[in-house]
């Protein structure tokens, strides 16, 4: 017997801040790939199509082809800290393909580039332990970064499913700070990734 998932209202100014959003987390890991591979412009590029939308451009194929060309970039990058960058750009990308179906897989559509970042940042921060409080931090920026437009549509869906790996605990430690309404760690500066 297939169940299917209820019906979640969604417009495309919610569509368009939770893309936002993800651009926004996962734009400051984009130096972790360029770093390692400086000519390659695909995860920009997704990242730069996700804020073509956000701002009010077409739901369309640019988003799709550039969210593909940075899943391939990560395939690519060669270096764990940049392919997990790569995958948070190709995430900001996706956001603007948000489902309207009750389906607690959607959580990574909204929270995924912010995971994808944070255990970017963690694997370059390398050091055993460091890398546990710089991925903390980067959840806690982007606890931070998420407009109450964000969490209301974030709170329409069942709660992060389990699974995923490191990304998949990432998410859902922020689906879970989000919606209990959590702020930011003590001492955490938004714009302090490191």
């Amino acid at each position: 017997m297939t169940t299917t998932a209820a019906a979640v209202e969604l417009s495309i100014e919610d569509l368009r801040a939770v893309t936002g959003y993800a651009v926004r987390c996962a734009e400051p890991a984009l130096e972790l790939v360029e770093a390692v591979r400086p000519d390659d412009a695909r995860p920009r590029e997704a990242v730069d199509a996700a804020r073509a939308f956000a701002d009010g451009g077409a739901r369309g194929k640019a988003l799709r082809d550039t969210a593909w060309a940075a899943l391939r970039a990560a395939k690519e990058a060669g270096d764990p800290a940049a392919a997990e960058a790569a995958r948070a750009a190709m995430a900001a990308a996706g956001a603007a393909y948000l489902h309207p179906i009750a389906d607690a897989h959607q959580v990574k559509h909204v929270l995924g580039s912010a995971a994808h970042a944070a255990h970017a940042a963690a694997l370059a921060a390398g050091a055993a332990g460091s890398g546990e409080s710089v991925a903390s931090r980067w959840l806690d920026t982007a606890r931070a970064l998420a407009t109450p437009e964000v969490v209301a549509v974030l709170r329409r869906y069942p709660p992060a499913p389990g699974g995923g790996g490191r990304v998949g605990e990432l998410v859902r430690r922020l689906d879970a700070a989000l919606r209990d309404g959590t702020g930011p760690s003590e001492g955490a500066v938004p714009d302090e990734r490191t």
